[in-house]
């Protein structure tokens, strides 16, 4: 029994089979063992495209920062630097399994970079309209923020229908984030899956 539950987890890491899920409205997260589960909760957080917020202090931050911002460009590096933290879900196993959706087309990165190096970013997936935010890091203040400011006005200019940030936080309600029930995030989904645009 335990074998034929490993053998389906990993099933369920395998390209077509993510994005299936994601497609649903689960995503995955490991647990302090490493295991593998995926997530579906009856309340959702997103930002919504047509009435983000750009906060004004962050604004200022960013232009003193001197930062430049690229799409990706080292999407490897983003994912580690997400995991970089003393208790992470994106254990290597997960690793593996986004650079094969990687490979696919579908995991894509928002950088950012100072006097050259790389100091913050987010990772995301996505299929068609929907873009899934997965995590996002910072080695330089305002940096991750930097990174959200250029993914929302990407994801406008794109015609992208839903950014999907999972769970509430303060950083996010900054900009704009709200909680939505499950039937309201459906509509949304199917809503995605109809627009024909791409990262």
């Amino acid at each position: 029994m335990v074998e034929k539950n490993n053998e389906l987890l990993k099933s369920m890491l395998q390209p077509d089979n993510m994005i299936r899920l994601y497609a649903s409205g689960a995503f995955p997260m490991a647990d302090d063992s490493g295991q593998i589960n995926w997530y579906m909760p009856e309340i959702r957080t997103i930002i919504p495209l047509d009435n983000f917020n750009t906060p004004r202090s962050a604004r200022k931050a960013i232009e003193k920062q001197n930062f430049e911002i690229k799409f990706d460009n080292d999407y490897l590096n983003v994912i580690k630097g997400c995991a970089d933290r003393p208790s992470t879900w994106i254990s290597d196993e997960l690793i593996v399994a986004y650079r094969r959706l990687h490979k696919r087309g579908y995991l894509h990165t928002v950088e950012t970079y100072q006097n050259g190096k790389l100091v913050g970013g987010l990772y995301g997936i996505t299929f068609r309209g929907a873009f899934f935010g997965e995590s996002m890091f910072s080695k330089v203040s305002q940096a991750s923020k930097a990174a959200l400011i250029a993914l929302l006005h990407h994801l406008k200019e794109k015609d992208f229908v839903l950014l999907d940030v999972q769970y509430m936080t303060e950083h996010l309600r900054m900009f704009g984030a709200i909680e939505i029930s499950w039937e309201e995030y459906s509509s949304l989904l199917q809503k995605a899956y109809l627009s024909g645009c791409s990262f």
